[in-house]
C-alpha cells in the first residue's frame, strides 16, 4: 500500500464522492449525522439531501476533513472542526461538556474494505490533528466506541474511531467512560486564561 494523506479542498470533492459512493459510506450518511440540526428528520436527510449538504460545505470551505489514498485511490475519511459545528454533539447527553466552544471535534472516520486495520484511520488523526493545531485549535476531542466483551469492534459501530486509536495518539478520558461512545481528549495548545474556566470534564 502507498499511503498518503491530504487535507480536504474543494477540487477534492470528486474524490470524496467517488470514496463514499452510491450509500454515502454508510446508509446515505454523507457525513451529515453530527450537523443535523434541532427538529430536523434524519430519514428525509439521509441520501441525496445529506449529499448536498456535503458538497456544498466542501466547496465553501465549512466541512473540513482528510482524506487517505492508495496511491490515487481513495481509501478513507474523517472530518473534524470547532466542536459547536456538529450541533448534534451537545444536544447528546452523554457526551455533554461546558466548553464547547473550545473544543475541536473529530466524530467520523470511513476506511473502505480491505484497508481496515492497516493503519489508515491511524494516519488520518494524525495529519487532522497537525491540521487542527495549524487553525488555532487548543483542544481536539474524539469520541470512540467501546469494543465488545471479547475486546473486538464491529465495523458498522466503529465509525467513531476506537479506543486504542485515540489513546496510542495522546488521548485521555474526559467523560462517558462507561458509555457506549467514550469521551476523549487531547491537549493541541496551553489552554486559554479565563478566570473561573472550568475543564470541560463530566458526563
Amino acid at each position: 500500500m502507498n499511503l498518503a494523506t491530504a487535507e480536504l479542498t474543494p477540487k477534492l470533492w470528486p474524490q470524496v464522492e467517488l470514496l463514499f459512493g452510491k450509500t454515502g459510506a454508510c446508509g446515505g450518511c454523507w457525513c451529515q449525522a453530527w450537523r443535523i440540526e434541532k427538529g430536523e428528520d434524519w430519514k428525509k436527510v439521509k441520501g441525496a439531501v445529506a449529499k448536498e449538504r456535503m458538497r456544498s460545505g466542501i466547496l465553501n470551505g465549512t466541512t473540513l476533513g482528510i482524506i487517505a489514498f492508495d496511491g490515487k485511490k481513495p481509501i478513507g475519511w474523517c472530518t473534524f472542526g470547532p466542536r459547536d459545528s456538529f450541533s448534534r454533539l451537545n444536544r447528546a447527553r452523554t457526551l455533554k461538556c461546558t466548553d464547547s466552544s473550545q473544543v475541536w471535534s473529530l466524530p467520523c472516520f470511513f476506511v473502505i474494505r480491505g484497508y481496515r486495520e492497516r493503519g489508515v484511520a491511524r494516519a488520518m488523526l494524525k495529519q487532522a490533528l497537525k491540521a487542527m493545531t495549524a487553525k488555532g485549535a487548543r483542544i481536539a476531542e474524539g469520541y470512540p466506541s467501546k469494543p465488545n466483551k471479547d475486546g473486538k469492534y464491529i465495523a458498522a459501530f466503529s465509525w467513531t474511531g476506537t479506543i486504542s486509536l485515540f489513546e496510542k495518539a495522546g488521548f485521555t478520558t474526559a467523560g462517558n467512560e462507561q458509555g457506549s461512545k467514550r469521551r476523549v481528549r487531547k491537549q493541541l495548545r496551553p489552554p486559554a486564561k479565563r478566570k473561573g474556566a472550568r475543564d470541560g470534564r463530566g458526563g
